[in-house]
């Protein structure tokens, strides 16, 4: 074999084989026992593990209008360092991600960039209000292909509307990505609703108001014959039902949050806003359902929901208090931490979970590949055995609500390698822009 521009050697595989993985390029050319030649860059990966780089199908970005909060560049910085690369942008932007123009501004923004690939997602009605369809059409015969249609923050909440979305991206194989909520239901929700939001006066949030949407969202794709997918899943009764629509043979597939992995309402009982998130937390028993859910491939998937504030918009009252937090540098840790130290999950299926099925869903094809020869050399090398401790101030994100501050967490990114290239180089950004 001829020399080769970059050796990941001695990596732990996902089926826990040790290989080195030989790239030249933008492709991995070899996957083997041990690598003689010669290299330009070899990386020593002993008791490291080397996954396909994650992919997230649920990112706000914040950019056009809210760069305050985030960036292309900044979330692109974050991800990387995460692990990922490849982040898919929500639309609820401003200007909202409703037409070709602004899906194209997002995508050319990401290749600027140059970390990761940057997916637009495309917004389901016009300016997310719920009623007008956007332009589906235009913007996935666009530069950006856009496949993935959101409208979170929001809910599709007219039945009609979502049928009609449902029924026009069957057109081109695109799915739609709902946020489960029923707005009538949660109007001035606060947290999880329960003994603990009474005591709490703060308005709950009632788990109906998620899986009735489910239970109607299920239906209507089966109806239509389409694909539909379920964002941040969070309630135990919407693992049933999620259950329930596939073993019908239902075309739905389900995400759930490292969040939503780890953390329960109680910690409202700070009153700190750090913990206000959207869907909120919710009790013990919902959490333990998800991580089953998620093991046993009810839940297909691990999505961030990375979802940057300014510090003026969560130092506030928690009544006051935007709906969020980050999660795009801690999301693989978590997993570590609810699933494989678990003993939940494997690291193959941490793969299939953050890398293979979100690709796939997203139709996101260079992206999730299984490590072997011609795969894209999409890649990310962690150190499960070291720990780290979380602090808002050194956050590569343009924001600092993450709630793990100060925690102490397991598994360190320490490469990250996007077409061939490394964008991380022990623990930290190496390049930008393609340089």
């Amino acid at each position: 074999m001829s020399a080769v521009d970059l050796v990941i050697k001695g990596a732990q595989l996902p089926d826990g084989k040790a290989a080195d993985v030989c790239i030249q390029g933008d492709s991995i050319i070899d996957v083997t026992s041990s690598y003689k030649g010669e290299s330009v860059t070899t990386i020593d990966a002993k008791g490291c593990i080397v996954l396909p780089g994650l992919v997230d199908l649920h990112t706000h970005l914040r950019e056009p209008g809210r760069e305050d909060a985030e960036t292309v560049l900044s979330g692109s910085k974050a991800g990387a360092k995460g692990g990922f690369t490849a982040l898919s942008a929500m639309a609820n932007t401003s200007p909202v991600a409703d037409t070709a123009g602004v899906v194209e501004q997002v995508l050319r923004l990401g290749q600027e960039a140059g970390l990761l690939d940057v997916f637009p997602i495309g917004a389901v009605t016009q300016g997310l209000k719920g009623e007008t369809l956007s332009e589906i059409g235009a913007m996935a015969d666009s530069v950006a292909r856009v496949r993935v249609f959101s409208d979170d923050g929001n809910c599709v909440s007219d039945p009609l509307v979502m049928r009609r979305a449902l029924e026009y991206i069957k057109k081109f194989g695109g799915v739609i990505a709902q946020h489960a909520q029923d707005p009538r239901m949660t109007v001035g929700s606060q947290m999880n609703e329960g003994e603990l939001s009474a005591r709490l006066g703060l308005k709950g949030w009632p788990a109906v108001a998620e899986e009735a949407i489910i239970a109607r969202d299920v239906l209507l794709a089966d109806h239509v014959q389409s694909r539909l997918h379920i964002c941040h899943l969070t309630t135990a009764g919407g693992v049933e039902i999620i259950r329930w629509a596939k073993a019908r043979g239902i075309n739905v597939t389900a995400e759930v949050t490292p969040h939503h992995l780890l953390l329960t309402d109680d910690l409202a009982t700070s009153y700190d806003p750090i913990f206000k998130v959207n869907p909120p937390l919710r009790t013990e028993a919902d959490v333990y359902a998800l991580r089953e859910a998620l093991a046993d491939g009810t839940i297909d998937i691990v999505a961030t929901d990375h979802a940057p504030h300014p510090l003026e918009a969560k130092e506030c009252e928690w009544q006051e208090a935007a709906f969020g937090m980050l999660g795009l540098e801690t999301a693989l840790s978590i997993v570590q931490m609810t699933m494989v130290n678990s003993g939940l999950m494997s690291w193959q299926q941490v793969a299939d979970r953050m890398s293979h099925k979100p690709a796939s869903i997203g139709g996101y094809e260079h992206q999730g590949q299984r490590i072997e020869k011609g795969s894209f050399a999409n890649l990310v090398v962690i150190n499960p055995t070291k720990l780290w401790r979380v602090d808002r101030d050194l956050v590569l994100s343009n924001s600092s609500n993450t709630p793990y501050h100060g925690h102490e967490l397991p598994g360190v990114v320490e490469h990250t390698v996007f077409k061939g290239k490394q964008t991380v180089m022990n623990g930290q950004i190496s390049r930008v822009g393609g340089k």
